[in-house]
């Protein structure tokens, strides 16, 4: 089995070139640019060579870059146990992680729309990340919903929060940051309550 570039000798100081090539691609994409890895060294003040050693290409720097990588849950340490507390956790954490990123969430966006080779990996957009989370939060209808009305219910929500619904409701429906929040938290309490009163359709 190989050993990362950066795990491999001298790591103290692979872990600054690392994190200095983050560094200055988060700041890129958060002016909506999209930096290659050749950019990101000449910015870095890296070595081309030495650049990409740590990202093959653009699709790994980015993914790197992007500010969800490391989360793997939205919920608190010790989450509630009904439902409606936990997906109201969920959703606050991750309005509030958009919100933080949001230029960076839209750079994502823009790139995960434009036409791209069916054979290059999904970028960090597409990993259905949050939907894993809404899909935790809901875990106790399990049983009550069907594991396919779940996953109907989950997509529901997911279309009613993040990037995509905060650029809607600030740039076609001029809400504000914080008014776009509240509304995506109210969807989702509201998809909940209808979910539990009339399942919804499963596929």
């Amino acid at each position: 089995m190989s050993t990362p570039y950066q795990e491999a000798g001298r790591q103290a100081q692979k872990l600054r070139t690392y994190e200095a090539l983050i560094a200055v691609t988060r700041d890129r994409v958060a002016a909506g640019e999209a930096p290659t890895v050749d950019q990101a060294a000449a910015l870095a003040g890296v070595a081309r060579s030495t650049a990409y050693r740590y990202f093959p290409g653009q699709h790994e720097l980015l993914a790197a870059a992007h500010p969800e990588t490391a989360r793997s849950s939205m919920l608190p340490e010790n989450p509630p146990e009904d439902p409606a507390s936990r997906l109201d956790a969920v959703v606050v954490e991750f309005t509030n992680l958009i919100a933080r990123t949001e230029a960076q969430q839209r750079t994502m966006l823009r790139l995960s729309l434009e036409p791209r080779d069916p054979h290059d990996p999904p970028l960090p957009l597409r990993q259905g990340r949050a939907i894993a989370w809404i899909g935790e939060a809901l875990e106790p209808l399990r049983g009550k919903l069907s594991d396919a009305q779940l996953r109907a219910l989950t997509l529901a929500i997911r279309s009613a929060i993040g990037i995509e619904a905060l650029v809607w409701l600030t740039d076609i429906g001029g809400l504000s940051q914080e008014e776009a929040a509240s509304s995506m938290r109210w969807h989702a309490q509201s998809l909940l309550e209808m979910a539990v009163r009339t399942p919804p359709p499963a596929s």
